[in-house]
């Protein structure tokens, strides 16, 4: 009973700590409950992998219902899945650190858990199931001055930052246990403390030297806040770009540079080839041509429909015999010269993405891709683009998702963006903690990249960010109406950009190398 009431506290510590209405401090001591039953359980109980396996998932389930609960909203499905889904994936890398803390002592043991937990997070940045959401350098979005330093380390200092400390206040648990002696826990608050003060002290110092950009453009920022479940796609796009007009010209002026509209604003679905006389290209050109510096950048729903067989993709979908058509989630710039389009490319899971299908459908059926307000795969695109605006400067179209993406969006700016433009839809989440925790998010990778942000989102919230992370004007949720900014333009390229998830690259191999000597030890020394 102990172990489970531990269990039970590291996840309750652990949604306390976590953005945006908690306190990130608790998350350096949240898995140290946790730690302490799996000892418990190591050291004195039988059938301790199932047990510690029941624990961590009891601890992994509250944290991830009480910080994810509001994807329930937009699928209720998808809620419940990614919140079990991602339980499970947590509980076998906790496991994996109890097979080896069998097998090793306490520093390779807890080497093994901080390097196998970002290589868990690594995997979750990249593979089909994707779902970085919780990755625990995401923690300090709120208080993003005390890691200023992700320019160098991107979110997995943060994750290594936040295993140290647990693991220094661990042990120094087990020693006062083991001695009883009030020096020891003197000793691990002096340890544990310097820990804590000299990443805060290095990012302060970074944040008080920075030195801001000296060039920038204004740019409008609308939000139409429509319902994507009564109005956004039972509203034609000639009435959307009606709406836009009337927002638009509430703070638009000559000066202004950029005018960005969200994610899917134009939602009837346009034929890829045929954008030039859409509904969509009509209004950017209509709107760029009342102001003399003025580009548009918004976004679009495309499809294609093709009966070659050779044109098939992994991600097209199929209507019939020899009937095929790709779906496109995409951002696009009107300006003076001509059109630029980019296709969103990492996808949400279960909503535009339906992962090893081969394996899933025979099982689910088309479960997994009814939902959201889309009935089909989206198709990607390789590389990151990047539009460049009449005036010359260069910004990323990120697509709503692909902002929770360190390394990807450094793909935008290592291909020329000064800026970083977000459009996204999270209306439909509701007025729940997740459209907070994207705009939250965004804060990282103004830090990482050392770029401005202008985040477009449908009904709201839409914000400038500099490049400091700090959030300027806001359109709250809900809320109809435009926002405008001067936006600060960067072409360096920080330490992050240039070298990516290297902490990650790190961890895999001390992970794999500490588990093969793990094993290949117990081996030898295994009574025969």
């Amino acid at each position: 009973m102990k172990n489970i009431l531990l269990a039970i506290l590291s996840g309750i510590i652990l949604a306390m700590g976590w953005p945006t209405y908690g306190f990130p401090f608790l998350l350096f001591v949240a898995f140290v409950p946790l730690m302490f039953a799996e000892f418990k359980i190591r050291n004195f109980s039988s059938y301790s992998k199932l047990k510690t396996f029941g624990v961590a998932y009891l601890t992994f389930f509250i944290w991830n219902l009480i910080t994810t609960y509001w994807i329930y909203f937009s699928t209720p499905f998808g809620g419940a899945f990614a919140i079990l889904a991602n339980s499970l994936l947590m509980s076998v890398v906790f496991l994996l650190y109890h097979v080896v803390a069998k097998r090793t002592n306490f520093t390779a043991a807890s080497s093994f858990l901080v390097s196998i937990w970002i290589v868990f997070e690594k995997i979750h940045l990249n593979w089909d199931f994707s779902w970085p959401w919780l990755n625990l350098g995401n923690g300090f979005s709120e208080y993003h001055n005390l890691i200023q330093w992700y320019e160098y380390t991107g979110t997995f200092g943060g994750t290594l930052w936040i295993w140290l400390v647990n693991i220094a206040a661990f042990k120094a648990v087990l020693l006062y246990r083991e001695f009883e002696d009030k020096a020891v826990i003197y000793r691990g608050i002096f340890k544990t403390s310097l820990l804590l003060i000299i990443p805060i002290s290095v990012s302060y110092i970074i944040r008080y030297n920075y030195e801001m950009p000296e060039r920038s453009l204004e740019a409008v920022v609308l939000q139409p806040n429509i319902n994507p479940y009564t109005e956004k796609y039972n509203t034609n796009d000639a009435r959307i770009a009606t709406l836009l007009t009337d927002i638009a010209e509430e703070k638009t002026t000559e000066s202004t540079a950029l005018l960005v509209a969200p994610e899917t604003v134009f939602a009837d679905g346009t034929v890829l080839q045929e954008f030039g006389n859409s509904e969509a290209a009509y209004f950017g050109r209509q709107i760029v041509r009342k102001y003399d510096n003025l580009n548009f950048l918004g976004g679009v729903s495309f499809y294609q429909r093709f009966s070659d067989p050779a044109q098939v993709r992994r991600q097209s979908n199929q209507l019939g015999p020899n009937d095929w058509y790709d779906d496109y989630n995409s951002a696009f710039l009107i300006s003076d010269g001509e059109s630029q389009l980019y296709h969103k490319s990492k996808l949400v899971v279960g909503v535009e993405n339906f992962p090893y299908q081969s394996f899933l459908k025979p099982i689910l059926g088309d479960v997994m891709i009814d939902l959201g307000g889309t009935v089909a795969m989206k198709t990607t695109q390789p590389e990151r683009e990047v539009f460049q605006l009449d005036n010359g400067a260069f910004t990323a179209p990120i697509i709503c998702y692909e902002s929770v993406y360190g390394e990807y969006v450094t793909g935008y700016v290592r291909n020329g963006a000064e800026f970083l433009t977000i459009i996204t839809n999270d209306a439909w989440w509701g007025d729940t903690q997740g459209h907070e925790q994207h705009l939250s998010y965004a804060k990282l990778r103004a830090i990482e990249t050392r770029k401005s942000v202008v985040r477009s989102a449908n009904t709201g919230i839409s914000a400038f960010i500099d490049p400091l992370g700090d959030v300027g004007k806001t359109l709250e949720y809900e809320k109809r109406g435009s926002i405008k900014s001067d936006v600060l333009l960067n072409d360096e390229k920080t330490f992050y950009v240039k070298y990516g998830d290297y902490i990650s690259r790190v961890a895999q191999f001390l992970a794999l190398f500490i588990f093969l000597f793990a094993m290949v030890k117990y081996k030898r020394h295994r009574p025969a």
